[in-house]
């Protein structure tokens, strides 16, 4: 259990430290890190680049991808070398270790990697300052009595109410785009995954935190907010009226902020699509016409060993729907290959519905065991050659399906946000409402505002355009 949490130590007046954050994994993992950097800014820590002249490096870990646990400790044998060079010259270096993988094995990272000063859960972070506070005590204790603080509870209270708000410098300095979490944890046990495990239950901020970031994020510059959660569509947050607020409500509300021009989502389980989710993509421009909405498989039977609570069907009639409600509407999606019992019909019911939604793009994995859930537990094991080789007839179909997706770009206006100088002298880059990078000649007055771009080529990881007035010159 989590120690009793001695009195939060005072902002250092001292000079800065500098931390080092390394993040793996999903986009929630990045704005947790940003949120890690913001809690240590008013007890002496600077962010840095370089982890070579870090006083304190913390391993923000995903437990999603194969070998993740391997991955980290493999880190941290190198962090270990990097410590001890710093002694060695007569300063030191603290070492956290945050995240899912955190979560799920912490007591494991303690006892193998003794030079660790903190361990902790993603539900954790706001307590971070006084874990470093408890570190710190033990700093020059004798190797045999350290211990490193290990903190992997799912707490009662809300950790978001406890974050202090983003610094205006590091908001500004986010540029154009912003990620916001506004929903953590899973409550749909799909037999494959860890999340429940390692984020915890279904939790949503209230609706007055997430639009008071929004408008601060606004205020700074950012024209687009992609709203992250393990089940963002699940969003379920109380507003000021003590009522129960979805998404669909939510983007309403976001859409009136000053300044904000795009919004996105993700990630989405489709039994959370609801009504009122698929009239505020009718209604609200502002909402991105691009929808990230795994089904991970085909086959009805593989479906329901993953737990997934809908058939293929189902999904199929959703998609009809949003599109019905936004025609313009394109798809992404999630597929797992090679589940326990995957048979070649399975397989072949998986690249049925690739065909039938046409994707635009979509991320594939092989199957592989997380300890601790279901899917571990299952037989029927399916050989590694035949997974490999339908991942790449899978990827092959996804490839070609978004080349056809990209190709029908050509002769389109679109709207696209200018974000930067291009890599060519006299060029631009932005992205398509599609998330599509696109490249046109212009000068750096075009970034930060949305123009129409006439799409006239094609590549293999962008488009090109042109302005659109200057084609119709």
């Amino acid at each position: 259990m989590t120690e009793m949490m001695p009195q939060m130590t005072p902002p250092t007046t001292t000079s800065p430290k500098k931390l080092f954050i390394k993040t793996y994994g999903c986009q929630m993992n990045v704005y947790d890190s940003d949120r890690m950097a913001d809690a240590l800014a008013p007890h002496g820590y600077a962010p840095t680049q370089d982890m070579a002249e870090a006083d304190l490096v913390l391993l923000n870990t995903c437990h999603i991808r194969e070998k993740a646990s391997e991955k980290v400790f493999s880190e941290l044998g190198r962090l270990k070398e990097l410590q001890n060079e710093k002694r060695a010259a007569g300063s030191d270096l603290m070492i956290g270790v945050a995240g899912c993988v955190a979560q799920a094995e912490g007591e494991e990272i303690a006892r193998r990697a003794p030079m660790v000063d903190m361990v902790f859960g993603p539900q954790a972070y706001h307590r971070l300052p006084d874990m470093l506070a408890r570190a710190e005590s033990q700093r020059h204790m004798h190797p045999s009595l350290k211990r490193a603080v290990v903190d992997t509870d799912f707490p009662q209270e809300d950790k978001f109410a406890h974050l202090p708000a983003a610094r205006k410098e590091v908001t500004i300095s986010r540029g154009l785009t912003a990620f916001l979490t506004v929903q953590e944890g899973c409550d749909k046990f799909c037999s494959f995954c860890v999340v429940p495990y390692t984020r915890g239950a279904e939790v949503s901020r209230p609706v007055e935190q997430v639009v008071g970031e929004a408008r601060r994020l606004a205020e700074a510059g950012v024209k687009e907010i992609t709203l992250l959660g393990q089940n963002v569509n699940a969003y379920h947050g109380v507003d000021g009226k003590g009522r129960s607020v979805g998404l669909g409500e939510l983007a309403y509300l976001l859409a009136e902020i000053p300044g904000l021009e795009r919004l996105r989502y993700t990630t989405s389980h489709p039994r959370d699509m609801d009504a009122a989710l698929i009239a505020a993509h009718r209604d609200l421009d502002l909402l991105m016409p691009y929808l990230h909405l795994p089904v991970q498989s085909g086959s009805d039977r593989i479906l329901k060993a993953m737990n997934r609570k809908h058939t293929a069907a189902d999904y199929l009639a959703l998609i009809d729907t949003i599109k019905a409600a936004r025609p313009d509407m394109a798809l992404s999606g999630d597929f797992i290959v090679g589940f326990p019992g995957e048979t070649e019909q399975d397989f072949e019911d998986t690249l049925a519905i690739i065909r039938q939604v046409g994707y635009a793009s979509a991320y594939s994995f092989k199957y592989s065991t997380r300890p601790g859930t279901p899917g571990a537990a299952l037989g029927d094991q399916v050989d590694e050659a035949v997974k490999t080789e339908r991942l790449a007839r899978l990827q092959e179909l996804v490839t070609s399906l978004t080349n056809q997706f990209h190709a029908s770009m050509v002769g389109r206006t679109l709207p696209v946000l200018i974000e930067r100088v291009g890599r060519m002298p006299g060029q631009v880059g932005g992205r398509s409402p599609y998330l599509q990078a696109v490249h046109l000649e212009g000068g750096a007055e075009l970034i930060g505002a949305i123009h129409p771009v006439e799409i006239i080529g094609v590549s293999t990881n962008s488009l090109s355009g042109r302005l659109a007035r200057a084609a119709a010159a």
